[in-house]
Formats: C-alpha cells, structure tokens, sequence
C-alpha cells in the first residue's frame, strides 16, 4: 500500500461535476467568495459574486465538501460523485461573530481550530487592515492584547514591535511560517511589509522556541501572504496628511488569476509608498522621515496532483528612507542625516503532499531573503559615514504530520521535522571603524504529539538547536494543556523554554543621532547566550446575552530570563562617538494580564478591545549610565496599555469604524548636552474615526470612497528635542500627531 498516492490527476473526462450557491443562513442573501473545498484534495473554488460556484470533472467517488468564509461557521456535507452525472449541493451558513471555527497553523504548525489549539492564537485579517486604514503592519500590530510598536528614532523612524513588555529582538517574525526575517530585516521590517500582500498575520504570545527556534521568547508572528482563489483585480490610494498639509500617499494594484480548472493560479501585487518629511517642532530638523519605496511581489501554486501541490511567493522591495535636514542635498551636506536605500529580495518554495484520507501529511520548503542596504549616518558634515550591509538568509526544511483516530488514550497527532537556517551578514562603516562580520548556522529538529478532542487536548513537544555560536545543542521543551468543560469554556495553560544566541540583533544594527556624535553599539566579547521559561494561564469564556455574543478572554503570563542582555553606556571611542555594550545581566521577569473582549450585534456593529498589565523588571539593579542610581525597572515598558476597535454597518452601502490606542507612563532614556537622565512620560490615548461608502457598478464590482482622522486629538509628544543636538532616540508615544485621509478602492 502506497503512503502517498501518484503525482497526477486522472486524465480522462468522467464529466462528475458539482454545483450549487452559498448564502446567508439569516439574511438568505447569497454570499460571494466563499471557499468551496474537496476537503483533503487539492480542489476548491471559490463562490462568483453572485453566491454560485461550479466544480467539474471531479475524481468520482466519496467525497466531503466544505464551504468556509471568514466571519462564518465552515459547513461540511459527504458527497458522491459520479460519473456523467452533476450534482447540486448548497450550503446555508451561519454568521459567527466570534470566530469560533476560524482555522490557524501557528499554534502547532498544522492546521487547527482556533477555538481548540491549546495556546491562544490572536488573528490580524484584512477586516481590521481596512477597519484602521493601515497601509503597513507598523501601523496595525498594536490592536491586539499585549502588542506594541514602539518607535525609537526621530531621524529614520526604525520601530520595534514588544510583545508581553519583551523588546522587539524577543519575538520571532516568520513569512509563511519561516523565519527568513532576520535582524536587519526587523530594523524597519514592520513598515517595509504592506498589508496588499498579507493574507492574515497569526500572533502567539510568550515562548515558542520549541517549534519555531530561536528568538521566540516574547512570541511569534507568523505573517500569512495571499494566495490567489479567484479572477479579480483591485485598485487603490490612500493619501495621509500631516496638519501643515505634507503627504503621505500609497497607492497599490494587485490581482489573481486563476486558471479555468483551478490547477494553478498567482496572485501578483505592486505597491507604491511616497511620504515626504516631516517636522512637528519647527526645529528645521524631521520627526518623522521621508520614506519613498516600491513592492512588487508575486504568490502561485500549482496543482501537480489530487494530492499534492507546489507552491511560490517572491517579493520585491526598494525602500529609500531619510531624516535630518537638507533634503534637496547629498546626506553629507546636511548637519544630521539618516539615510537608508534598501533593496530587498525574498521568496520561497513549498511541495505539500498527503495522503488520500489525509492522514499522512508531508511539507518540504525552502526559503531565503536577500537585503542590500546602502546608507549614511552622521550628526556632523561628513563625507566619509558611508556604510553599506549585506545580508542573506536561507532556511530549508521538511515537516511530516501523521494522524491517529487513537494513539494510548486518544486521537492525536505527531509532528516531526527538521529546519536549516543560515543567516550571513556584513556590516561595514570604514570611517566609524565598524566591520561586523556575523554568521548564524542553526541545524534544528522538532517533535511533538498533541492529544485532541473537543473537550481536552494535551501536547507534549520539543526542540533540538545546534547553533554555530554556542558551545552546545539547545534543547527547548514546550507542553501545553486545554480543557473545555462546555463549548462556551475555554481553559489554557501553557509552557515553554527559549534561548537568544550571543548575536547582534535588530537594535544593534540601528546607528543613532545623540547630541551631536553617533551612538554605536557593540557586543562584549563575554556575551553568553540568554533563556527564558514561559508560562501562562487562560480562561476563556463565550456567551450569549440576547442576540449579543459576548467573548472574554483572561490570560496570566509569567518569563524568567536568565543572562538578559542589556546596554550600558561606556563612553567616547576615539572618533568623539558614542559606545554602548551589549551585555549580560543578572536576570530579569516579565509578568502580567491581558484582558481581551469581543462582543456586538451581527451584520451590524462588533466591538473589539484589549488591556495589558504588566511588569518588566531586572533582578538586581541595572546600570546603562554612570551619571545615573542603578533600577531594576525596563525601558520603554509601560506598565499599561490597550486598544479598541469598533465597526459600524450603518447601512449597506455606508460603514464606519472607531478605533484607538492607549500607551501607559513609561521610563525612557535622554542624553541632553552630554547629561544623561531618565524620564516617565504621560499617557496618551490615540483615538481615530473612518468612514466608508460602497457603490455597486456592476454585479461583479465595487467602488469605495473613504476618509477620516487618525489621532483625532493630537495625542503626541510635546518635549522633542530641537536642533542639531538632539537626542534622536528621545522619542515616545503615538508614532504621529493628528493625521486626515482619503481612500478610494476598485475592485472587480
């Protein structure tokens, strides 16, 4: 008996066909661009926009056909094709307003409902994209429990997204489940990536290093690109302006083309980003930086069999981005400049195969990104800070997954795998007499088994790491536990263990304006490797009041990091440049609660919103100036934070959303006329309002118009640094002040 069947599809015509319409359960309006699936085949379609698909020549035989769409419950229903023959099946399905049945693969790198994988799996889709009119994940990652994005320079802009309080080198960010983005793609990655390619970004919080490697301390973010399901075509701008009316204009086409028998497809995408510079305090300096980039990219697959399929994603980006003053000259003619040109290339190949009744699952992939990055940095005029990176990834692997109806005491689910990442980087400023030369071999092998049904669910997994810059194999456990005493109860617990290699990360490779010199960081030649122990517990609670669903989720999370790296402030090199050691301290704990809430009225109003406590703090005391008492509390970690977003159906063609962000005090560093000091910033509540209207040229398309305000109340940082002298890094808060909109989309 084969394990996997043949390569191919049947070459005859059987002419077994299928047909039928999709609509919703309670408005019995048919319902467009439903995915309609052979469930463990290759073969799907989605509904036209009229709400009717058509399969043909099908394999004959038995089969279970699945419709599923975002928003609603996945119907199933056994089928029997036969030859000759078509058959009419139609589905009814019914909204969900919570997500019950949505479907994740970051939990434990297999596809799962989201509702039964046994740690808390946070979906970012195109819904919320639209909802806070975000053009780049920077700019919708903090409306989720226990994320922030944080900027930390005024000259370039570079963010870091902090996930349960963990700097921004914590979390571990995978394209398609791989982890080709590494620390100078993560240096500005977040706003380099535009949400036109994102299908749907999956994020866990606390440890996964037991599936995913290393890094994955804070979490992980598993960015999911689109792939292409139907014929269509949209077209869009977005245009931002700042108060003194300086623009922001994005503009992106993408399309997907699908062949007739649905055997192969692509989804190509093109996005142009222009922002001119911007300065709030009218220093003559930018607070927020010029940024010109284009992304081409493209997502296909093939269909070599019933059971089998090839896939391919590449991408394309040139980002140039600059802040200072003088921006009509050369970067060394101006008397501070941070100029960055990127050219980026990246992409991955993947060959799923399975068998017949899918039980033996089998996915071997390869992938690698390419940076180029040219630039200058200097507080002075100088004609020699010219530098240039390199860095290349490349991760290559292969997944098995065999399912069980019963193995000891239930049905499970064993996961096997081996994952090679090689990461190679160049860093080269001849005139800062800077040459870092780093290379990062990881060899890797994961296996775990996870225990499933409705009501328990147990996995028990593990890694294994041999990476080049540590003197030992790392071996990183995880087990989580789930029990759902009703279907309305949801309990979780959770752990695992994470380690951080004695490597540059995406912070070290940022170079800063402070008061006139550079800051540079550099690594002790002492580093030791860091590891965590994670662990967390959840309720998870949904109920109905009337026709309100109502979801609660409450999560307690608790790190411990041992040998956590840290900064310290060691002076003046020989060019009058700022040093900063990267080191080791004693130890730090991250605790805290996330409270998350979803309720409202389908069809009509949702409201979604979340809230962090938390505590970042070092064991003993922590040093990073010599002017300064040590402490034990974190940098940039607020102790509370939160968000909401609301959307509003005010009528079928007219919707609405309100939405904001609230950032906690937090202590922050300030160099001011080379006197170090600490600071505790304000609150701020970032509030915005959208509204859009939807017109129906024809059947098959859609125009909309759309406007409003981010940061309706100007909620932004009022003691920025003026001047030459300025402290680049001296930033918090909202990442804009006040900004107005306008949108319009075309989609067919």
């Amino acid at each position: 008996m084969l394990l996997f069947p043949v390569l191919s599809y049947v070459s005859a015509q059987k002419d077994a066909n299928v047909n039928g319409h999709v609509i919703d359960a309670g408005t019995r309006e048919h319902l467009p661009y439903v995915t309609v699936m052979l469930k463990g085949t290759t073969i799907g379609i989605t509904t036209d926009a009229t709400g009717h698909y058509f399969l043909k020549d099908l394999p004959v035989g038995e089969f279970v056909i699945v419709a599923s769409c975002i928003g609603y419950r996945t119907e199933e229903k056994k089928i029997a094709t036969e030859m000759q023959k078509t058959l009419e099946i139609n589905f009814e399905l019914e909204e969900e307003h919570l997500s019950l049945g949505e479907v994740v693969v970051s939990a434990t790198r297999n596809e799962t409902r989201k509702q039964e994988a046994g740690i808390i799996v946070n979906v970012l889709s195109g819904k919320l994209f639209e909802s806070v009119s975000s053009g780049n994940l920077a700019e919708t990652m903090c409306f989720q429990p226990g994320l922030r994005v944080e900027n930390n320079c005024g000259n370039c802009g570079t963010t870091q997204l902090r996930i349960n309080g963990l700097e921004g080198q914590y979390s571990q960010v995978l394209v398609d489940s791989r982890p080709v983005f590494s620390s100078l793609a993560a240096v500005y990655g977040l706003e380099q990536l535009p949400v036109a390619m994102i299908e749907r970004v999956e994020v866990i919080r606390g440890g996964g290093s037991a599936l995913f490697g290393s890094s994955a301390i804070g979490g992980v973010v598993n960015i999911i690109t689109k792939e292409p399901l139907r014929n269509s075509l949209v077209l869009s701008n977005a245009t931002h302006f700042f108060s003194d009316g300086t623009p922001d204009m994005n503009t992106s086409i993408n399309g997907s083309f699908v062949s007739d028998d649905h055997k192969a497809g692509v989804y190509v995408f093109g996005i142009v980003k222009d922002r001119k510079a911007y300065d709030h305090n009218g220093d003559g300096f930018s607070d927020i930086p010029l940024i010109n980039s284009e992304t081409l990219g493209f997502k296909g697959y093939y269909r070599t069999g019933l059971y089998s399929k090839l896939t391919a994603e590449y991408h394309h980006i040139r980002e140039i981005r600059r802040g200072g003053n003088h921006f009509d000259r050369p970067p060394h003619e101006a008397d501070i400049a941070e100029y960055l040109n990127h050219k980026i290339n990246g992409g991955g190949l993947k060959f799923d195969l399975f068998s017949q009744d899918y039980s033996h699952r089998l996915a071997v992939y390869v992938s690698g990104q390419d940076i180029k990055r040219d630039s200058y940095f200097a507080a002075e005029k100088n004609t020699d800070h010219y530098g240039n990176t390199s860095d290349r990834t490349l991760v290559a692997g292969a997944q098995y997954t065999r399912s069980f109806e019963h193995l000891w005491f239930m049905p499970a689910e064993l996961t096997a795998g081996m994952e090679y990442t090689h990461n190679q980087l160049a860093d080269r400023y001849v005139s800062l007499n800077r040459d870092m030369r780093q290379t990062g071999a990881v060899a890797g092998g994961f296996l775990q088994n996870e225990w499933k049904t409705g009501r328990v669910g147990i996995l028990a997994g593990a890694r294994l790491d041999r990476h080049n810059l540590m003197g030992r194999p790392v071996f990183s456990p995880r087990g989580t536990f789930r029990y759902n005493p009703t279907e309305r109860v949801n309990l979780r617990t959770s752990y695992s263990s994470g380690y951080r290699a004695p490597q540059a990360y995406n912070e070290d490779l940022h170079i800063e304006a402070v008061g006139g010199a550079l800051g540079l960081i550099e690594l002790d030649p002492k580093l030791k490797p860091e590891y965590s122990h994670s662990l967390s517990a959840s309720v998870d609670l949904y109920h109905r009041v009337g026709s309100w669903p109502v979801n609660v989720l409450i999560e307690g999370f608790y790190t411990v990091l041992n040998d956590v790296f840290t900064l310290e402030k060691t002076g003046e090199n020989e060019q009058g440049n700022l040093v900063y050691i990267r080191r080791n301290a004693a130890g730090a704990t991250v605790r805290g609660m996330n409270v998350e809430a979803k309720s409202g009225l389908p069809g009509l109003f949702d409201l979604q919103l979340g809230y962090t406590f938390q505590q970042s703090r070092y064991k003993a005391p922590e040093q990073w100036s010599a002017q300064l008492t040590p402490q034990k509390r974190m940098f940039r970690a607020p102790d509370r934070y939160g968000y909401f977003v609301s959307d509003f159906n005010l009528s079928h063609n007219v919707k609405a959303s309100l939405f904001g962000n609230y950032t906690g005090a937090m202590l922050v560093k300030h160099t001011f006329n080379d006197r170090d000091e600490e600071k505790v910033t304000p609150d701020f509540f970032d509030l915005g309002v959208k509204g859009s209207f939807h017109f129906h040229p024809g059947k098959a398309s859609e125009l909309e118009l759309s406007g409003g305000v981010k940061n309706l109340f100007n909620s932004f940082q009022r003691d920025m640094d003026y001047g030459r002298k300025k402290d680049a890094s001296y930033v918090y808060g909202p990442a804009t002040p006040r900004l107005f909109f306008l949108g319009i989309k075309f989609s067919m």
